[in-house]
C-alpha cells in the first residue's frame, strides 16, 4: 500500500501485561520521521491496562495468543503495509529507525530484511548486567541479533514465524530468510528497556523458552552451536575496554550468563525428556 507517496510501514507489536512500558514504545513510533506508518498491536489477553492505554495510539487491536510467535504472524496477516517492523513491548525506537529502514531497501532492492541494532538500558544491578551484555552486540549483527524489519511478501514467502519455537524464532526466521535474499542494516537504534531483572525469574525465562530448543536445533544445528558459545564471544572481546571499565558490571554479566546457561540446559533436557516419553 502507498500512502501520501510513501510505502506503507506495519508496526507489529505483541503484549502481554506490558502497561509499565507499552505507552514509552507506542509515543517513539508515532515520533518517527517517516510519514506512512500504520500500528497493529498484538494482545495476548492482558489483564492490566496494556489495552486501555494502546486504543489511544494504535491502529489496529487483535487478541490472539497463545505465544509471540502466533501473535505476530496474525498481526502480519492483519497488517497493510509493503513493509512489516516487528516490535517488543520492552523497546523504544530513536526517531530514524523507520525512515533509514525504508530508505534502505528502496536503494537497495535486493534487501529484503533488515537487522536493526539493539542498545539496552536497565535500572537494577542485573538489568544492567544484562545491558552491558547486549551493547557488547550492537556492531555484532551475523551472529546474535536477528531481521526485524521485512518485506511483508518475503516473510510470507517463507511461512513467517515458527509457532513451534518461542524464544529463538527471530534468529530461525532470519536463517530462512537469508536463504531466498539478503539481510542488510542500518544505523539507527532500537532501545530495549530492560526494567528490573530478578535473577530467578530469568532463569525461569531461560528454563521455559529452551524447553522447544529442540526444534531450532534441528532446523538450524551449525547456527546454534555458534551462537551457543556464550561465555567466549568475539563481541565481548572487542568490547573488553567496556568491560574493564565496569569490572562489577562484567562479572555480574559473565555469572548471569552462566546461570541463564545452566537453565536453559535444564529446560531443554525436560523438553527432550517430554518429547520422548
Amino acid at each position: 500500500m502507498i500512502k501520501n507517496n510513501f510505502p506503507l510501514v506495519s508496526v507489529i507489536i505483541t503484549t502481554r501485561n506490558e502497561e509499565s512500558v507499552i505507552e514509552k514504545l507506542l509515543q517513539s513510533v508515532c515520533a518517527q520521521t517517516y510519514p506512512s506508518v500504520e500500528v497493529v498491536l498484538v494482545d495476548n489477553n492482558s489483564t492490566d491496562r496494556t489495552c486501555a492505554i494502546a486504543n489511544l495510539y494504535v491502529d489496529k487491536l487483535i487478541m490472539q495468543g497463545p505465544e509471540r510467535s502466533a501473535q505476530r504472524n496474525r498481526g502480519v496477516r492483519e497488517a497493510g503495509g509493503e513493509y512489516v517492523l516487528i516490535l517488543d513491548a520492552d523497546m523504544e525506537l530513536s526517531t530514524n529507525v523507520v525512515k533509514e529502514a525504508v530508505d534502505c531497501v528502496i536503494k537497495e532492492p535486493s534487501i529484503k530484511a533488515l537487522i536493526i541494532p539493539e542498545q539496552s538500558f536497565g535500572l537494577n544491578f542485573w538489568a544492567r548486567c544484562k545491558a552491558l551484555e547486549r551493547n557488547c552486540y550492537i556492531d555484532d549483527v551475523s551472529e546474535v541479533t536477528g531481521a526485524r524489519f521485512y518485506e511483508r511478501q518475503t516473510f510470507l514467502q517463507v511461512g513467517g514465524f515458527d509457532e513451534a519455537i518461542t524464544g529463538p524464532e527471530d534468529w530461525d526466521l532470519s536463517q530462512r530468510v537469508a536463504q531466498v535474499t539478503q539481510i542488510g542494516s542500518i544505523r539507527s537504534l532500537i532501545h530495549h528497556n530492560e526494567g528490573h531483572i530478578n535473577l530467578l525469574s530469568q532463569m525461569q525465562k531461560k528454563y521455559y523458552y529452551a524447553q522447544n530448543l529442540r526444534s531450532y536445533i534441528r532446523k538450524n544445528p551449525k547456527q546454534f552451536w555458534r551462537q551457543a558459545n556464550f561465555l567466549l564471544r568475539p563481541a565481548y572481546f572487542r568490547h573488553w575496554r567496556d568491560l574493564v571499565r565496569q569490572p562489577h558490571l562484567a562479572i555480574g554479566m559473565f555469572f548471569l550468563r552462566l546461570c541463564e546457561a545452566f537453565a536453559g540446559a535444564a529446560g531443554a533436557l525436560r523438553g527432550y525428556y517430554m518429547n520422548n516419553s
